[in-house]
């Protein structure tokens, strides 16, 4: 699947996505890099990207990962989602880079960097995240 494509089936299947105007950016069997533009509608008080939009990217990040694996994960789901929140991100798009930690049969561990558009090199959030995967039928 190209990342065109996981990004339309992330929009359609969560809206939210769109709401956030989610880019899924680059995706194949080992990384995924996610983006979500800066929006003044995602500050929080204090002037900087809130949280929750941080975890969506990551989450989202994630997703595209697996929907970029092996066999058809559509209805693979998070299980476990964790974040430490580093540094305030700057006010401008934010990036995410989700890499494997752990693919099985049924589950699969992802370790996610965020980072402002400016540099990739310091991180503002590091997440990790499980994901079950959907039984493949024989």
């Amino acid at each position: 699947m190209s990342s065109s494509d996981i990004q339309t089936l992330i929009r359609e299947g969560v809206p939210q996505a769109d709401d956030l105007d989610l880019q899924v950016i680059s995706s194949d069997s080992t990384t995924a890099v996610a983006c979500v533009p800066f929006n003044t509608r995602l500050i929080r008080p204090g002037g900087t990207l809130s949280g929750p939009t941080m975890m969506a990217l990551a989450d989202a990040a994630m997703y595209a990962l697996i929907l970029a694996g092996p066999g058809r994960q559509e209805m693979a789901v998070t299980s476990n989602l964790n974040i430490h929140f580093l540094a305030r991100p700057a006010p401008l798009d934010l990036y995410a880079r989700a890499t494997w930690m752990k693919r099985g049969e049924r589950q699969a561990v992802c370790a996610v960097d965020l980072y402002s558009a400016d540099d990739e090199h310091n991180l503002v959030a590091y997440a990790t995240g499980t994901y079950t995967l959907a039984r493949q039928k024989p």
